[in-house]
Parts: C-alpha cells; structure tokens; sequence
C-alpha cells in the first residue's frame, strides 16, 4: 500500500463499518451495557491465564462464559487507554499524550461514548476513575454521563502541579468521593464502594430504560494497599510489599465482580445485560508476566496486552477465543452498532465495530496497523520525541522503534529481530507510523497549557466545606545529588 492510504484505510475502514449500523440493534435488542475496568493489572494477572499466586476464581469463571479476545491491545498507561475507549480515536487524536501536566485531559468537543449511548435511549453512569481531566468543562457529567461517583486525578489521593488532583487527604479506606459534584465520605475500601454503589444505581435503573455502568476501579494502582484480609497469603509466601498490595487488590476485584455477576442474575435481567471486562494498560507490581515481555509504561506486547472478555448469555458464544487482534477504540463503533447508535464525527473515528467477530470468529478481517507510543515526554518536546518509545502492530508482527522487528506468531516473547528478513514490511511500518504521528501532532492541544495553582478537587473540597484556600506553594527543583556538593 502507498503511504498515504496506510493509516487513511484504518479510519476509512472504520467508517465505513460505522456507517453499516443497521436498522435495529445488530443483536436484535439493546442490552444492559457494564464495563469494567481495572487500573494496571496485566494480562496474566489472572489464575486463569496462568498466574500461579493468584486465585480469581470469579474472573475465571466470567471468562469461562465469555466471548474472549486473546490479543486485545490498549495504550501503554492509564489516561490514554481510557480516552480511546471514550472517544474511539487514537489517545493522541483527541489530545491526551501523558498523565498529568493538563496532557491527560480529552480535548473538548470530541464526541464521547456515553453521549452516543444516551442519544440512543441508555442512561450512563461512572463509578471509579475518569483520568480525562477534572476541570469542570472536561468532567464526565459534562462528556454524557447522568450518574458521576469519581476519584480525582489517575488514583485516590493523588495530587499533581496543575488541575490534576484528588479531594485533599484521601485514602484507600473511607476517601471522600465526588458523587454528581458533591463530596461524600464513604465507608470501606475504595474498589467494594465503587461496585456498591454502581449496583445501587444499576438495581435503580433497571426496567426503566437501558443502563451503560462504567465501573473503573483504581486497583490494584499504587500505591499497593489492600485490606489486611486480602493479604495474609502473600505475606506468608513471602512476597514484597509491593506485590503483596497488588496481588491483595486483585482478589478483592476478583470477589466484587463476583457479587456484580451475582446480583445480575438475583435480578433476573443477566441474559439482558453485555458484561465486558478489561484492563488499561501492562502490569505494575505483578511478579509474573508470561511470555511476555513489557510492563506498563511499555510499547512492548506486556505493555499493550490485556484481559478483555464478553459475556452476553444467549447472545455470544461462551468459551470462545477471537485471536484477530482489536483495540481499545474499537470499543465505541462496536457499542454504536449493538445498541443502534450513531456516532457523532464518525468519519473522524479510528476504531471498526467488532461485531462481525462477536457473531463469527471467522468473519473476513483486513489487516490493520495500530500505533502504540509511550508519550510522557517533557514540555514541548512532542516533535522531537516522534522516536521516543514507539510501535506499529498487525496481525503477525511488532514493528518496535525504527529498527526492530518482531514476528509475535512465531516469536511472541520479542527475542529474535526479524528486520533483515522483512525489510519492505518494516519500511510500509514506519512510513505508517510517520503519517500518522504528522496527523497527531495538530491534536495535540494540551502540549502548552498552563498549570493552574490548585488541584481543581482541592478546591472544590475547600469551598464544600468551607475551608480557607491555603496559599500556593512554589514548587523549587531540587539540587541534582551531584551538584550538592558543599551546598
């Protein structure tokens, strides 16, 4: 292919897919829609994908029942997974290139996700980690969703230069949480307060009109902290600290997926509802990690890899493995077309609807390439660190960088560079790649934004409680070890 129709098919494709929306919902009926996912759990972090310190007997059990995507790619870090799942465009299209620093919030005016579900009849609620941006204009309940329950900023009590920041003091156990732009202290640990009260409101919605849960847990996230009970058998195998937290948060996930699944059958209303679960990037502290090679922050395969299963009783096929690799903003074409929906921008979307693999895993698939970068680089450098961490992916191989290429069938730990035996293939992938990362510079509206002196949760937290704003504090660098020295 020339390199101009490279990275035009992705989009071009996807359109088209988008535009087939048929005249009703492609299953026939609107489901009940929860997503849930976790925040840097790596996909063998599960004891059904071989992990032998964890039991995830309920996770397993949900991917027993599920349609599974074996080769589900995301972002390598948090905020840009969740802005393509939002948006289905590549996170540096609809400007998130970092974490913090302004650089994770989803320019505005892109048209999300929940907007489209709400426009096609659903009500929408968040419950747990939004990462886009906390200033009011970037907030969830003003990108589609009816029903917010939210940390600030990537995790509980975190707090950086700029609007990025959690309510002041927040911890894992009691935090005080943003419910629809007020502050409510809770009771308990973060991720069972999350899964309450998303069921709360899913129990209050259901019968109604269709529900879209968004639940997205900070766990298992540093820092590792999980209640003691979670813990004891990672302290008695001798485990890090570290791991231990880690590992401790998992199973506690493990447990309140169990009580959701529960619920949706008490109710009655399980084969109505589409249960898709996933995570957003490699993983942190996990001390197993496969075949893979990679953690989060990678652009290599662990990096990129994760859980993403389906499960819609009666509607998809359990047991079912979809080895045809996918992405994270093919998420909200393949939302549109099961629920009748249509996307605002569509031609603008890089994602392509999956429905023709969730109804047959043998549907003819063209090859696409899907680009992966680290971003996170410093203050104006999003030019110059065009070469700085990247990767460019199909079916079969991993361009990673300008010079090493990977064959991921035949070699799917990144061992062996196969650039001299595939030259041409590795010369379309970087003339693919440079295209587009010349079409995500202009996107990227965050690079220059100014730091504001608060966290915007601060002060929204103040002026709840009627607090006296304390003065900004200058941040002064530090002296680099080398240089203090007789200072």
């Amino acid at each position: 292919m020339h390199r101009i129709a490279l990275w035009s098919f992705l989009i071009i494709s996807s359109l088209s897919v988008t535009q087939r929306v048929a005249a009703e919902p492609a299953f026939g009926k609107q489901p009940n829609i929860v997503l849930i996912i976790t925040d840097d759990q790596g996909y063998y972090d599960l004891s059904g994908h071989g992990n032998p310190h964890l039991a995830t007997p309920n996770l397993d059990q949900l991917r027993d029942e599920s349609l599974r995507f074996t080769r589900f790619q995301v972002s390598p870090t948090c905020a840009p997974t969740r802005s393509a799942i939002m948006s289905g465009r590549a996170p540096f299209y609809v400007g998130v290139t970092h974490t913090i620093l302004e650089r994770e919030r989803m320019k505005l005016g892109v048209p999300t996700m929940p907007e489209m579900l709400r426009d096609a009849g659903y009500t929408t609620g968040i419950f747990g980690k939004w990462h886009l941006g906390d200033q009011a204009p970037y907030r969830p309940d003003q990108r589609g969703f009816d029903e917010v329950f939210i940390h600030g900023a990537g995790g509980i009590g975190q707090s950086y230069a700029g609007s990025c920041g959690d309510a002041p003091g927040n911890k894992y156990f009691d935090p005080a949480i943003l419910h629809n732009n007020t502050f409510e202290k809770t009771k308990g640990f973060c991720t069972d307060i999350f899964f309450t009260q998303a069921m709360e409101w899913m129990g209050a919605q259901k019968g109604t009109k269709p529900f879209f849960a968004y639940i997205t847990t900070n766990a298992p996230h540093g820092p590792f902290i999980a209640p003691d009970s979670y813990k004891k058998k990672f302290i008695d195998a001798g485990m890090s600290s570290n791991t231990v937290g880690f590992y401790g948060m998992i199973e506690n996930i493990d447990d309140n997926v169990g009580r959701l699944t529960k619920q949706l059958a008490d109710w009655g209303i399980e084969d109505d509802t589409l249960v898709i679960f996933m995570t957003d990037n490699g993983p942190s502290a996990s001390n197993y990690n496969g075949d893979h090679k990679g953690k989060k922050g990678s652009v290599d395969e662990g990096g990129t890899r994760v859980p993403s299963f389906w499960r819609w009783p009666g509607v998809l096929k359990p047991g079912t493995d979809v080895d045809t690799i996918a992405n994270h903003y093919d998420i909200l074409p393949t939302f549109a077309e099961i629920v009748e929906g249509t996307p605002k921008q569509e031609n603008q979307l890089q994602g392509r609807s999956l429905v023709p693999l969730l109804k047959n895993t043998d549907a003819p698939w063209e090859d696409r390439f899907r680009v992966f970068h680290k971003g996170r680089w410093g203050k104006g450098a999003a030019e110059k660190s065009r070469d700085n961490g990247f990767a460019v992916r199909n079916q079969r191989f991993r361009l990673v960088g300008r010079n090493t290429l990977y064959d991921m069938e035949q070699d799917p730990s990144q061992k062996n560079n196969v650039i001299d035996k595939h030259p041409e293939l590795a010369k379309t992938m970087n003339a693919a790649y440079d295209e587009w990362y010349d079409g995500a510079l202009p996107n990227m509206v965050n690079e220059d934004a100014p730091l504001t002196g608060h966290n915007t949760f601060h002060l929204m937290f103040w002026e709840q409680y009627d607090m006296e704003v304390p003065p900004v504090r200058v941040r002064t660098p530090r002296t680099p070890k080398k240089n203090r020295k007789n200072k």
